[in-house]
């Protein structure tokens, strides 16, 4: 129940002993008081929250494209609105921002992975990273003929955008391992080594019941229509692969949050498509509210055994209330204890936050996926549905260990943001990434052997205490182990594979080797990488197209024209 106060503050509402009233108006802090008691006047003086700082205005030129132009500070608005001025520094803002809708996007910071030395540091740990919003990301950027940011570009992501042709794992195991090492296509004084995994394809007759709750970002930052209307459109598609026995609840935040629809069965599809067409965008954004409420909703309902996910869709660009990262980090951190995941998708352009997104999908025991096109939308939530949707393994992590007597140097290949310390492998409360129904993972080192010399090697003093250990096989590169738990579990298992030396030329390894080569030497000549030796787009092209092998969805030619296409 609801109700608003008219211009003097009175207003009324009909409750119970034991409900609570949740009192808010944008720009104030929400206030909450149980009704304990008979008592029928409740009075109070809500306090200054979140203060207007900025103003976003919106301009639709002739061909409909939209422009976002944000101006700091009320002044900005001068002439236009009573008692606001506009001084001449401002109107040059104004003209600054015509020329780009990007200027308020945010990402967080990218630090390129480095060469390591083996003698200092054998072991390489990190979460895996099954998100694929970067590659959707900068190809919209490309689209658009904008400058790629360099902190939005994702390396892992990129590669891992693309399904590679991995085996099925076998037995009871949730994924199967597969391994391969060359010669750098990029650094005549490397070797290239690709460790790839495969979740296990799980039919949806396998799936158990599912309790989704939609959590839809209704925000005035919304409205344009790369937001809202696409995401519509985007969910009409999810909507179509829902079951009988799966149930919709929607949750919706602007300036409040509040529940749309109840849970509902995925057999009446008319009904759920119907609330999600009646929405329309509006007002301030208090994401922490929306995201309260959804884990409620979803706690309220969980299905024990079955798959109980909240999804949510946002530009990410949370104002009201718990608004930053680490904030919204706590928010998650506790609320996954619950045992509900989360799936973001991330929506527009302009004020885009990817840095709030990928924080809530990487603490929230979930994955992140940008839809920039239907195309996009049919992907994420249509073909690869299962795998978005359905965890199959949870905190699974990689730790390498590299043999001092065969690798002098090793540098892992993006995955920069999800890093752990080493002591973290065993530690089953460090959280880690989640892996879905018949997702690919991929990841990529570049080793210098022994006896190279590369300018990538710094010289480090020579140890007094420490020496190469003999092993049994002295043509083993490195050990791959790897650590995952059920998702309903609790405690870890490892699996380890051990990966031999060779000297096979980039040339005969196999496609599927060549086209994520391609990806990764795109990515780092977006980010100016110091590590690779061309800036060329045509090496990546000859790379890509090499390695185009089976295309039946036409990912992989389009990721070819796309590098054709940036200049």
């Amino acid at each position: 129940n609801g109700s608003q106060t008219d211009f003097d503050g009175n207003y009324s509402i009909t409750t119970s002993v034991g409900s609570t009233l949740v009192f808010s108006y944008v720009g104030f802090e929400s206030q909450e008081f149980k009704i304990n008691s008979g008592k029928s006047n409740l009075n109070l003086q809500m306090n200054a929250g979140a203060q207007l700082e900025e103003v976003v205005v919106t301009a639709y030129g002739a061909a409909g494209s939209a422009r976002n132009i944000r101006i700091r500070g009320a002044r900005s608005l001068q002439g236009k609105v009573s008692g606001v001025s506009v001084t001449r520094k401002e109107r040059k803002n104004i003209n600054r921002f015509r020329n780009t809708n990007t200027d308020n996007e945010s990402y967080g910071r990218i630090q390129e992975n480095i060469f390591k030395r083996v003698e200092t540091a054998p072991l390489s740990t990190f979460s895996i990273d099954v998100d694929r919003a970067g590659y959707s990301n900068i190809r919209r950027f490309i689209n658009n003929g904008q400058e790629v940011p360099k902190d939005a570009v994702k390396v892992e992501e990129m590669i891992n955008y693309f399904n590679y042709n991995y085996p099925q794992p076998e037995g009871d195991a949730p994924f199967s391992i597969t391994t391969e090492i060359a010669a750098s296509p990029w650094n005549s004084d490397a070797k290239l080594v690709r460790i790839g995994l495969r979740g296990k394809d799980i039919s949806a007759s396998g799936i158990p019941p599912s309790n989704l709750v939609f959590l839809l970002d209704v925000s005035g930052s919304m409205e344009s229509p790369n937001k809202l209307p696409l995401l519509k459109s985007a969910l009409q598609v999810l909507v179509e692969q829902l079951r009988a026995e799966d149930k919709v609840s929607i949750v919706v935040y602007a300036g409040a949050a509040g529940l749309v629809l109840s849970p509902t069965s995925g057999s009446n599809k008319e009904r759920i498509l119907k609330a999600i067409e009646n929405l329309s965008a509006g007002g301030s954004t208090a994401g922490g509210e929306g995201i309260k409420l959804a884990y409620k909703i979803a706690e309220e309902h969980f299905i024990t055994g079955g798959n109980n996910r909240i999804i949510l869709a946002t530009d990410g660009d949370f104002n009201v209330g718990a608004s930053s990262d680490r904030a919204m980090e706590d928010l998650i951190v506790e609320k996954r204890k619950s045992g509900v995941f989360l799936t973001c998708l991330g929506f527009g352009m302009g004020n885009y936050k990817d840095s709030k997104m990928e924080t809530l999908a990487d603490k929230g025991n979930g994955n992140y996926a940008y839809i920039d096109t239907m195309q996009e939308a049919r992907k994420t939530l249509g073909s690869e549905f299962f795998g978005t949707l359905y965890t199959i393994a949870k905190d699974v992590k990689l730790q390498i260990e590299f043999n001092p007597n065969k690798v002098q140097a090793y540098r892992l290949i993006g995955y920069e943001n999800r890093l752990l310390n080493d002591e973290d492998f065993q530690d089953d409360t460090k959280d880690a990434g989640e892996l879905g129904s018949g997702h690919t993972v991929t990841a990529l080192y570049e080793i210098i052997p022994v006896g190279v010399k590369s300018m990538y090697v710094k010289n480090v003093p020579e140890l007094k205490y420490t020496n190469a250990k003999l092993i049994a096989n002295p043509n083993e590169v490195l050990t791959v182990k790897f650590r995952y738990k059920e998702p309903d579990g609790e405690i870890s298992k490892l699996i380890e594979r051990i990966v031999l030396d060779n000297d096979t030329p980039f040339e005969e390894v196999s496609s599927d080797f060549k086209y994520a080569a391609s990806v990764a030497l795109f990515g780092m000549q977006l980010r100016k990488s110091v590590f690779i030796n061309t800036q060329r787009a045509a090496d990546v092209i000859a790379l890509a197209e090499a390695g185009k092998g089976d295309d039946p969805e036409g990912y992989r030619a389009e990721f070819i024209r796309l590098v054709k296409s940036y200049q």
